[in-house]
């Protein structure tokens, strides 16, 4: 999987991650994320618009921080582990390292 299919990936798996633990209230805070569209929260679509799609993950990254904590932080690196794991460092958004 090249890089640029990767990020919305992340972006999904980290909104199910949190959905997991704190429920619909995860698509609600996505939704507050500039840089990111819920297409359809039922079958889990998203769009990510034009810009930095890095930026826009630690954006979401710190939205749910934020609110809810770091251990927050902690469920969306654990999350993502795997899709990063490939990735050259450079490229891994700073809120996953």
């Amino acid at each position: 999987m090249n890089d640029l299919a990767r990020f919305p990936q992340i972006v999904l798996r980290i909104i199910k991650e949190q959905e997991a633990v704190i429920g619909p209230l995860a698509w609600d805070e996505a939704r507050k994320v500039q840089g990111i569209v819920v297409v359809d929260q039922k079958r889990g679509e998203i769009n990510l618009q034009n810009g930095d799609t890095k930026e826009i993950i630690d954006k979401l990254v710190n939205q749910y921080e934020r609110l809810f904590g770091r251990a927050s932080r902690e469920v969306c690196r654990e999350a993502v582990q795997d899709l990063i794991a490939e990735m050259p460092p450079e490229e891994i958004p700073s809120s996953l390292k």
